[in-house]
């Protein structure tokens, strides 16, 4: 006789709130404009003498901008191995599934970026009139000013590089969940710290990278709801008894 094996069932998880709250939030910042927070944040980093403080600083543009995306760039190519590596006959054949997410949920949540920034023109403060540059500003739902060279500011791209990594807390979650919020942890902090360190250069208003971190989380959770996630036998078995009892 033989038997089938099982796949193992994943954590418990509301889906309805964390994929709920976020669209609200989203709903939020097309109702409620908040550029007046977003100039007020970006004056704070701004003089008319010097412009953006952080705009030619080594620490923010070389180390936090470029190194640190080639760092992110290079998790993601080592995934795509291990993705490739796990259709053989490998001990990665094992981790298939959530490397084939994490490959997913990654390539997803940066690829979305260069179209939206072509499709809104949103420009970068550094190139507003308010900010010693010849743009003129205008709301994200608003029609674009008369311009010669469209924005492309929005959502933010190097944000994204940081907050992509929210696909780590879905890839661990399930099976290693101290490790998976620790994996959270550190894709929200390195996301806010790309967020900071481009609103310091003129390169985003805060908003810019709200956005990002809404966007890359709903893919993140998207991919994990219908590409990794199993439902809990429990769960199941509820289901099953409601149904039961409705008959």
């Amino acid at each position: 006789m033989t038997t089938t094996k099982q796949a193992t069932p994943s954590r418990p998880f509301n889906f309805r709130l964390w994929f709920g709250l976020p669209l609200l939030i989203m709903a939020l910042l097309l109702v409620v404009d908040p550029s007046r927070l977003d100039f007020a944040i970006s004056n704070w980093f701004y003089s008319t003498q010097d412009g953006f403080a952080g705009k030619h600083n080594w620490l923010l543009e070389d180390l936090l901008h470029d190194r640190a995306k080639q760092a992110v760039i290079a998790l993601g190519l080592l995934a795509m191995g291990g993705f490739v590596l796990s259709l053989l006959p490998t001990r990665l054949a094992a981790w298939r599934r959530r490397l084939g997410y994490l490959v997913l949920a990654l390539g997803l949540s940066t690829a979305i970026v260069t179209p939206l920034k072509a499709l809104t023109g949103v420009h970068c403060p550094w190139s507003l009139t308010e900010f010693g540059g010849s743009e003129t500003y205008t709301p994200l739902l608003s029609p674009r000013a008369p311009t010669l060279k469209p924005g492309r500011c929005w959502p933010g791209g190097h944000a994204s590089a940081g907050f992509s990594l929210f696909a780590l807390f879905f890839f661990l979650r399930d099976r290693h969940p101290r490790a998976a919020r620790y994996g959270l942890g550190f894709a929200l902090g390195l996301g806010l710290l790309f967020s900071i360190s481009r609103v310091m250069q003129g390169a985003h208003f805060l908003s810019h990278n709200v956005w990002t971190m809404l966007f890359d989380w709903v893919i993140c959770l998207l991919c994990y709801r219908f590409a990794l996630y199993r439902v809990p036998s429990e769960a199941i078995a509820k289901n099953l008894n409601v149904v039961s009892a409705a008959s």
